[in-house]
């Protein structure tokens, strides 16, 4: 819905409508603060309201950010919500902050443009510049770390993505017009850890979003047990433990990081939103897919179903690889064995949690004797080696928001990845809600086609939430389907 449809806007803040939470932001001109939609303070009239497209919008406007609904926790754009794919894919990448490890004109090239383009997509969609929604991001994200944990200023403000204190202390005066420590909050933790919400828009199907992740969970760097998530991770010079589960409320999740994650805070978090699917619409998936008569019962008996991403898209990728015509139980064993071999070791509370997961840099420095050592085919060594270094040198982005048309292209030169795997890696990698690997023989089943060209086309109705029906057709069948199991490798 666009800001500039007042009423509709208005609509959504009067019934407190959370299917806008994060896609709308409120600006009261009486009190000088901007809110989400669903927040619990009374009203405003409608006179005294503007309407943003994002939280940035509002504050180059001048306004502060509620302290009671919070907009730095609000869900947050679907890549399909702005209608140019340019403008929504940067926008995603730089809410995960992006612009803190490289400049507006090497975001731009991820996409095939020049900065000056990628300026103008964002002002004429966002109202804001790439540099001005990425301090809007960075001071949201201050403002959580003020209220949700007792991390020092000085490692609060480089946890952030701000380079200084002196230019962290500045923004949020010049932005808030009060001084950081005004948000500081006595907060008891557990030693060693930081938690933090992560809100979503409901339903949320938590128990069938955890099934998936345990069946493809890499051996010794990621366990599912209990209904929590755990895993190692790494990200820069900084590695730690996570721990993923529900909320107190219904509309959160639950994140521990322990210490040594804290300066990354800001990645980590985006990586989990990432893997949970945490900005999707459920609402209005569900409408649109529950048009289709085969889809209808599906979407209705798994509310809230999510498209599963992943913590790390190199991660993924392999883990696409090594399940090409092999079991499930045959791809965790390959996949432990590569773990074991090229991931670096570590201790963890947690049992079983022993490795991180091999990055791309480590296993573009082996060979493909090293790697069809483990009982790899020879074959598919090569591939993953040449994935490793596609994405070690920077040829093939791999992060949730990056350009999927520009992802594929590259996959699809590399020997070894057919159609199917680059659309998988669309779907959990990429974050791409309208990827189809209409090569997958399950999907085939369950729409009685032989072809996947027909297949494209009976799925064409499903657009732009392609992604989602995949999940939908895969979890009909029972057991829950296992894509590696059934897919056609097409090279």
């Amino acid at each position: 819905m666009p800001a500039d449809d007042r009423q509709a806007c208005y609509d959504a803040l009067l019934t407190r409508d959370p299917r806008f939470d994060g896609r709308i932001y409120v600006a009261v001109r009486t009190t000088g603060i901007y809110c989400r939609p669903i927040c619990r303070v009374r009203a405003p009239r409608l006179a005294n309201c503007t309407f943003h497209n994002s939280a940035a919008s509002a504050e180059r406007a001048g306004y502060r950010p509620c302290l009671r609904c919070r907009p730095e926790l609000a869900p947050g754009y679907s890549i399909a919500d702005a209608v140019p794919r340019l403008a929504a894919l940067a926008a995603r990448r730089i809410e995960d902050g992006a612009l803190s490890s490289m400049g507006v004109e090497e975001l731009a090239a991820e996409f095939g443009v020049g900065g000056r383009h990628l300026r103008r997509a964002l002002r004429a969609e966002l109202g804001v510049t790439p540099v001005e929604l990425a301090q809007t991001q960075r001071l949201l994200l201050a403002k959580r770390l003020l209220g949700e944990t007792s991390m020092g200023m000085t490692q609060l403000a480089h946890a952030a993505g701000f380079a200084s204190l002196r230019r962290f202390n500045a923004l949020f005066q010049e932005r808030y017009r009060m001084r950081p420590s005004a948000l500081r909050r006595a907060k008891a933790e557990d030693e060693g850890v930081y938690t933090f919400s992560i809100a979503y828009r409901p339903p949320l199907a938590w128990g069938d979003l955890l099934r998936f992740l345990a069946g493809r969970a890499l051996p010794g760097v990621e366990r599912v047990e209990g209904g929590i998530y755990r895993r190692t991770a790494r990200v820069g010079s900084h590695e730690g433990w996570i721990a993923l589960s529900g909320g107190t409320r219904p509309d959160t999740l639950s994140a521990t990081l322990s210490a040594g994650l804290g300066p990354a805070a800001s990645a980590v978090l985006a990586r989990l939103k990432a893997l949970v699917d945490a900005r999707a619409e459920p609402s209005r998936i569900a409408e649109h897919l529950g048009r289709d008569p085969l889809l209808a019962p599906l979407v209705a008996s798994r509310p809230g179903l999510r498209v599963p991403g992943a913590f790390c898209g190199f991660e993924a990728t392999l883990r696409a690889i090594l399940g090409q015509q092999v079991s499930v139980a045959g791809a965790r064993t390959l996949a432990g064995r590569l773990v074991s071999r090229f991931g670096a070791t570590t201790s963890t509370p947690v049992e079983g949690l022993t490795h991180h997961a091999p990055t791309a840099e480590r296993l573009a420095s082996a060979t493909v004797d090293e790697v069809a050592a483990l009982g790899i085919p020879g074959r598919r060594a090569a591939t993953i080696l040449a994935v490793a270094r596609a994405a070690a040198e920077g040829r093939l982005a791999l992060e949730a928001g990056s350009d999927p048309g520009r992802a594929q292209q590259t996959l699809l030169g590399i020997d070894g990845i057919g159609p199917w795997t680059a659309e998988y890696v669309s779907m959990r990698a990429l974050a791409w809600p309208d990827a189809f690997p209409a090569e997958d023989l399950g999907i085939a089943k369950a729409l009685g086609i032989a072809k996947p060209a027909q297949s494209r086309i009976r799925a064409e109705g499903w657009r732009p939430w392609r992604s989602y029906a995949v999940m939908h057709l895969w979890h009909a069948r029972v057991p829950v389907i296992e894509e590696e199991d059934i897919h056609a490798v097409a090279r």
